[in-house]
């Protein structure tokens, strides 16, 4: 029945590839080209919901094969058949395939049809997932008091989805508003941390405390740092989010002559906050478990650096 709804919806290019039926569900494969959109699965709800409540009886023929597939009789993609074959027919004009398996009396025993998932799984073959009868009437309950609990939580607003999607532009409207927040606030850490540096042997030493909402923001301050402090040795302790972060950048013009090597500083330091980490000569991080190391980090880089 499916493989008939399939071409009807889709096109005589519909071929079945397999299935697997159980008795309240099913996964189906088929040849075809694209995904298939919301209305294409309604419209093929609908057809076989419409075939299921007129109660089609089925109508089991063996035949030469020949006459079967001259009769319009479906046949599985790839299948080998023999000489003669089983047809089963629910209504001539709907479904008249080649039978490999069992079958229900009579469509109205499939009761309530509903797709669940739709799919690729490999190139040109698509698999639909249904349940049916039981199953698809527990689903629909399911989905009617997932619906109610939206509208009980949105105060039962007359539409839903206007509601829903008002309520998801605010949010993006605020995290806009937190990212701008935050850009404010890493550029006044920014201008702070520049008067700190100290001038030790030909370098400009920089090892401080800092507060930031993300990573992101510990690494873009460092290079904002550094593109404005010549021959800069950086080392910043960070609360992220309650959670601590050390990033050491050493300015690649020093490696050599001082023997630095920001990877290896890094893991000594993330010793402080019970962490590890690493990375490249110039630029590394690492994270930790113990946000009370952080002064810790400090106080070990100052003795390793000035």
């Amino acid at each position: 029945l499916l493989h008939a709804a399939l071409r009807e919806v889709l096109g005589p290019h519909v071929k079945q590839a397999g299935s697997v039926v159980d008795e309240d569900r099913l996964r189906f494969d088929f040849t075809h080209y694209a995904p298939l959109d919301r209305e294409q699965i309604e419209l093929i709800e609908s057809s076989m919901n419409e075939q299921s409540l007129k109660g089609l009886p089925a109508c089991i023929e063996e035949q030469p094969i020949e006459e079967a597939l001259q009769q319009g009789a479906m046949a599985l993609f790839g299948e080998k058949y023999g000489d003669f074959v089983r047809v089963i027919t629910f209504g001539r004009d709907f479904s008249v395939e080649l039978c490999g398996g069992t079958h229900v009396p009579q469509t109205s025993q499939i009761g309530l049809f509903k797709i669940s998932s739709e799919g690729s799984i490999s190139s040109g073959v698509r698999r639909i997932e249904a349940i049916t009868a039981t199953a698809a009437e527990q689903y629909l309950r399911e989905q009617e008091g997932l619906v109610k609990e939206l509208q009980e939580l949105l105060k039962n607003p007359r539409d839903l989805v206007k509601a829903v999607e008002t309520l998801i532009q605010e949010r993006n409207e605020f995290r806009k508003e937190v990212e701008h927040l935050h850009l404010e606030k890493a550029a006044g850490v920014k201008e702070q941390l520049k008067g700190q540096f100290v001038e030790k042997e030909g370098k400009q030493v920089l090892i401080a405390s800092v507060e930031l909402p993300n990573a992101d923001s510990l690494k873009k301050l460092v290079y904002e740092l550094k593109n404005e402090v010549s021959k800069a040795c950086i080392v910043l302790a960070a609360s992220i989010s309650n959670t601590p972060q050390v990033a050491v950048f050493i300015d690649e013009s020093l490696l050599e002559s001082t023997g630095l090597h920001a990877g290896n500083l890094v893991r000594e330091l993330a010793k402080e906050i019970q962490g590890g980490g690493g990375g490249q000569p110039f630029f590394a991080t690492a994270g930790g478990k113990d946000l009370a190391g952080l002064p810790k980090v400090v106080a070990k880089a100052k003795t390793l650096l000035l």
